[in-house]
């Protein structure tokens, strides 16, 4: 009873699993059942096998559990074996036979296909003494020799070369498919070369063109700061060969990057955080912008995270003010939230139109993606008076130390 409803429990998740997309093909196992079921009554009942005297309570019992085993049988293939044994001895019921034979074809490893028709062998040869105790019907259809041999051929030998024939097939078809994935990896495994050889080549020309630029310019820098006429310009010189060399450092860690396969593999210097942002500031106010930071609520730690977050949308938005108003009075307001931390920075409408900086356009895009990745938000717009505002809310990470 326990084998029974273990059975009715895995066919029962069979059929709801077949309302799931896709999952027509499990309707295998229940027709296999149903089919094993009406073909075990009418071997019973003598419509296309040997007629049995037993009771019909029992035969439709055994024929059940014969569907039952052979709808479990991709699972579970000890049940079929014991179920198709026990029929074919005592009523000479051939369904579940059938059945266990091509399983035992298409998934028992090779060495125990011998195994297998060893219990065969067993179970036709203790189907004659039962034969010859019945008599009649039974006797000439599974002792005379030559239908004892037709029965070994159409009920075993036959199906075990067909489940051999469908798992060598499968084989087959494995092995292509797992050609077909390792071609696939080797693809690519190509693509992915080709790319590091067009980063490479990228990388040299940038290093070419924007890296030569930029020490020439660092050099004119520093000729215009020993020639300077006047304290003031030469200061201005130096100013703007120092921030020529930043740039070329940085330019060297962009490269280092975009000629690594990997970013991880790329050897970085230490990002900038909350420590920096003095010397940022610093920075603007040298080349005459004017900045004003305030800072507001009860200072504490701030992860790692957050600190180059910050960092990176004061930059950017300072970026913007050196390009569109680099005359207006800029304030950055740095709060300390009971849940996060905020950074506004927020600059004047410019006096004077000038001429804008290139740019891509894609430095606000770049921030609220890195603002978003924190579970943060940022927002930027121009104000009323005409002037510009970039605003940016960060939650403190629930799993993180301090830096």
């Amino acid at each position: 009873m326990t084998y029974h409803r273990r059975a009715l429990a895995l066919l029962r998740h069979r059929y709801a699993s077949i309302r799931a997309p896709g999952g027509y093909h499990r309707l295998v196992p229940y027709a296999l059942a149903v089919t094993v079921f009406v073909c075990s009554r009418m071997s019973a009942s003598g419509d296309i096998g040997v007629r049995s005297s037993w009771p019909g309570l029992a035969l439709v019992g055994l024929a059940g559990a014969s569907a039952l085993a052979a709808g479990v049988a991709r699972v579970r293939r000890g049940p079929i074996f014991v179920v198709a044994a026990v029929a074919w001895i005592a009523l000479a019921m051939w369904p579940a036979l059938v059945v266990a034979s091509y399983y035992a074809g298409t998934s028992l490893p090779r060495d125990r296909i011998k195994v297998y028709l060893s219990g065969a062998a067993v179970v036709m040869g203790l189907s004659i003494p039962v034969g010859i105790a019945a008599g009649g019907q039974r006797y000439i259809t599974t002792v005379a020799t030559g239908n004892f041999l037709i029965m070994c051929a159409l009920l075993v030998a036959l199906p075990l070369l067909g489940g051999l024939w469908v798992n060598a097939r499968r084989e087959v078809f494995t092995a292509l498919r797992d050609r077909a994935d390792q071609l696939e990896r080797e693809q690519h495994a190509r693509i992915d070369r080709v790319r590091a050889e067009e980063r490479n080549r990228i990388a040299r020309e940038m290093h070419d063109v924007v890296a030569h630029r930029v020490s020439l310019m660092v050099l004119h820098a520093g000729a215009m700061e020993v020639n300077a006429p006047d304290p003031r310009t030469a200061e201005s010189a130096a100013l703007i060969r120092t921030i020529g060399r930043e740039a070329l450092t940085n330019l060297r860690d962009v490269l280092g990057v975009l000629r690594s396969a990997r970013v991880a593999e790329a050897v970085l210097a230490p990002q900038p955080g909350f420590g920096d942002l003095d010397r940022l500031l610093d920075a603007s106010r040298d080349v005459g912008v004017t900045v004003t930071r305030h800072d507001e609520g009860l200072p504490r730690p701030l992860p790692v995270t957050v600190q180059r977050a910050v960092y990176r949308v004061t930059q950017e938005a300072l970026t913007n003010v050196h390009k569109y108003a680099p005359d207006g009075a800029t304030d950055v307001h740095l709060r300390y939230l009971a849940d996060g931390f905020e950074v506004a920075v927020r600059n004047r409408p410019s006096a004077t139109a000038g001429v804008p900086l290139p740019g891509a356009g894609l430095g606000l895009v770049g921030l609220r993606e890195r603002v978003e990745l924190l579970d943060g938000r940022l927002e930027a717009g121009a104000e009323p008076d005409g002037g510009f505002t970039v605003r940016a809310r960060i939650p403190y990470p629930d799993r993180e130390e301090a830096a």
